[in-house]
């Protein structure tokens, strides 16, 4: 469990609280002065701070904020008083106090506040994760045209606080644009809050994206904030936004109007101050004119549309990519990274690379383990890349595909067989995932394999 540290010359406040906190399972420690606070902060290193506002000098609350925003930027601080007044409140939220709370506590606004600052707690560290796991803290790899047009447009639409819609294929880095977008705006401080549309269940996207109260529904045991509340002031990445249903488009277009949300089972309107950023890998023209986007929501998001290039466009990139995944895949596992030869980087130039900038992280990482502390040459290469070159696989490499006493359609049928079942084989089994790989969607692939009898498909 979390554990919070809870700094307050009262005896009786830290007794109480502690007790709470205790009840609810969090790990409490305690501190009856801003100075012995410090210490208690640097051995314990908690995950939360309550802190008391009006204390003894030399070190009372807002020394103690301060010193504490200093050592920890990312540890969330609640701040309680119970005389404090509304100068003291503004300059604690300038110090970066995630909340503050009026004595006399009350159980439930304690619990709420801790709850609050827990999930701001974890949304920072999920950006700090994705910033070190991608190894670039907003910047993008690569020296050619293509990636010195993306850097040019990103410094262009980052100081505005305007919606941006990035688009292009699966894995060639619209997260990271987001994130670099969001690093090189004024709200680069704040909250950088992403949310992957696709992995929500859809009767859980109006709590997963604004929140509900306790009792709102079967299972909701607790207040639970939402996305928009936890990016509020920062930037919302609503990442695989095509995949939204059509009710969650309704509810999304109301908050991006009205700037509020409403919590499930809550009763009041909550202002949010968010910029919001869209991703796709859909064609969301196409979705909007076959009636499965909403075309207001389009508008709405595409106020300034970005396109992320394919790596296949922009090949020069690759031994620049392979040395910075490398470096990644050498201080996350410590193991000693291999050279690369000269063929082995051509080898990967020549591939079309399906999966993009994710897949060559991938190659590069698998190669890394196999081949750690000596040279990679072109044939380790070729040894991990046939089995994924789904796309490009050689008509005359397939049975029969010479033979003119065979029906074009027999032909055409024996390929497409093929295709899907090397698309099966690179995706282990997984049907969802070979169907990206052959960039069409799961029910006309299911639909494909039932008429040439793959995979046992009924």
């Amino acid at each position: 469990m979390p554990s919070i540290l809870i700094v307050d010359d009262e005896p009786n406040i830290r007794r109480m609280v502690g007790a709470l906190l205790g009840s609810e399972g969090f790990e409490v420690h305690e501190a009856p002065d801003g100075a012995a606070g410090l210490a208690k902060a640097i051995e314990t290193d908690p995950d939360l701070v309550l802190l008391d506002l009006m204390m003894p000098n030399p070190t009372d609350g807002l020394d103690l904020l301060e010193k504490l925003r200093e050592r920890a930027p990312d540890l969330p601080v609640v701040m309680m008083s119970g005389r404090a007044g509304l100068a003291d409140a503004v300059k604690a939220t300038r110090l970066g106090a995630v909340n503050f709370l009026e004595k006399p506590l009350t159980p439930e606004g304690v619990l709420l506040a801790i709850s609050s600052a827990l999930e701001l707690r974890q949304a920072r560290r999920e950006r700090s994760a994705l910033r070190a796991d991608l190894g670039l803290a907003g910047q993008l790899v690569g020296t050619s045209q293509a990636m010195d047009s993306v850097r040019a447009m990103i410094a262009r639409v980052a100081p505005s606080d305007a919606r941006v819609l990035v688009h292009g294929e699966s894995g060639t880095g619209k997260e990271l644009v987001a994130a670099a977008i969001h690093a090189q705006s004024p709200r680069r401080d704040k909250p950088f809050v992403r949310v992957n549309c696709a992995a929500i269940p859809r009767d859980l996207v109006e709590s997963e994206m604004f929140g509900h109260e306790r009792g709102a529904f079967t299972g909701a045991t607790e207040r639970r904030i939402g996305r928009f509340e936890l990016a509020h002031t920062g930037t919302l990445l609503l990442d695989e936004v095509g995949e939204l249903s059509p009710e969650a488009q309704a509810k999304l277009l109301r908050a991006i109007e009205a700037r509020e949300i409403e919590r499930v089972g809550g009763g009041r309107n909550i202002r949010v101050d968010v910029r919001v950023i869209a991703a796709t890998n859909r064609d969301l023209t196409k979705e909007v004119r076959e009636g499965r986007f909403r075309e207001d929501l389009y508008f709405r998001l595409n106020v300034i549309p970005m396109s992320v290039p394919p790596l296949r466009e922009h090949p020069g990139d690759i031994p620049d990519l392979v040395l910075h995944f490398a470096m990644i895949h050498k201080r996350r596992s410590g193991q000693p990274a291999p050279a690369w030869s000269d063929e082995a980087v051509q080898a990967l130039a020549r591939y079309r690379w399906p999966g993009n900038v994710r897949e060559l992280a991938n190659i590069v990482e698998r190669l890394g383990i196999l081949h750690a502390g000596r040279t990679i040459t072109a044939d380790d290469v070729r040894e991990v890349l046939p089995a994924l070159d789904v796309a490009t696989a050689a008509p005359a490499s397939l049975p029969d595909a010479a033979r003119l006493d065979v029906g074009l359609s027999d032909q055409l049928d024996e390929y497409e067989r093929l295709l899907i079942q090397r698309a099966l084989e690179a995706a282990n089994g997984v049907v969802a995932e070979a169907a990206r790989r052959l960039q069409t969607d799961r029910p006309n692939l299911y639909r494909r394999m039932r008429r040439l009898g793959i995979g046992g498909v009924e």
